[in-house]
């Protein structure tokens, strides 16, 4: 089984969307997807109500996540790191034991060769709108990353 891990900053708008997104278009009995953040700000907590709505808007139900924070043994776990933004992946990095590790990790956007950003913007001090948009973003990003799994 292949282990997906997505990781943004507090683990409740971008990662459970990437998380989210990318479970609903792979066979769970091939793959596991999950999500962390490199902060503790919201660990236990569900993914910001946003992220719940256009998520379900379009038909996916992320209302089971909860918020954790990213541990040195999520190395060991997942196959594939996937960082949301350029901050998210050094602090990721800073935890790497090895070399074995640092190529786990990646930037989400490194699979959308049409963005020059590869950051995925951080929604939480926006509205809806700009989670939607973040939310056609990763939709977009997930399906050229699953053809290069």
């Amino acid at each position: 089984m292949t282990r997906i891990l997505m990781v943004c900053l507090g683990n409740i708008c971008r990662s459970p969307l990437a998380h989210g997104i990318l479970e609903s278009k792979l066979n769970s009995l091939d793959y596991f997807v999950d999500s962390a953040g490199t902060a503790s700000y919201h660990i236990g907590k569900k993914p910001d109500k946003r992220s719940m709505e256009v998520a379900f808007n379009a038909g996916i139900d992320i209302t089971t996540q909860q918020a954790r924070a990213f541990i040195t043994s999520d190395f060991d776990d997942f196959d594939y790191i996937f960082a949301m933004d350029e901050s998210n992946y050094h602090d990721i990095m800073r935890l790497a034991r090895n070399q074995e590790d640092a190529k786990k990790v990646k930037l989400f956007l490194d699979a959308n060769k049409t963005r020059f950003d590869k950051n995925v913007p951080d929604p939480y001090y926006g509205d809806i709108s700009d989670f939607e948009y973040v939310f056609d973003l990763i939709n977009e990003t997930a399906d050229l990353i699953i053809r290069g799994l």
